[in-house]
């Protein structure tokens, strides 16, 4: 069998454009694969959840009736142990759940402006 003159420049040509379009797709066109796709939701889900309780940890915070002494407290504390603080006064766990969570005690540490 006799394979055309025109056929492998077309071959290397569609190699070449599609090798182009991937890459040009993932650093410049925001192509993802799924694993990383995955990763961004979840952190995504898990920043909004933090931004929704922030609010009742606040509230927390707001009708505590030793406010004052755990504020002066976490006052008190350095500036890297505040979020520990935090977590002790108890603002940072949630109904229902045992353990206070760390990620929503820096947000709520953030959100009473000390």
């Amino acid at each position: 069998m006799k394979i055309p003159v025109w056929l492998k420049p077309g071959i290397y040509g569609a190699i070449t454009g599609a090798v182009l379009t991937a890459v040009v797709g993932f650093t410049w066109g925001g192509w993802v694969t799924g694993n990383n796709a995955d990763k961004m939701a979840m952190t995504m889900a898990h920043d909004d959840v933090i931004a929704a309780l922030v609010p009742v940890c606040v509230d927390m915070a707001r009708t505590d009736p030793s406010r004052a002494e755990k504020l002066a407290t976490i006052r008190a504390a350095s500036t890297y142990q505040r979020r520990d603080a935090v977590m002790a006064a108890g603002w940072a766990t949630m109904p229902g759940a045992e353990t206070p969570d760390r990620d929503l005690a820096q947000a709520c540490l953030t959100a009473l402006e000390l």
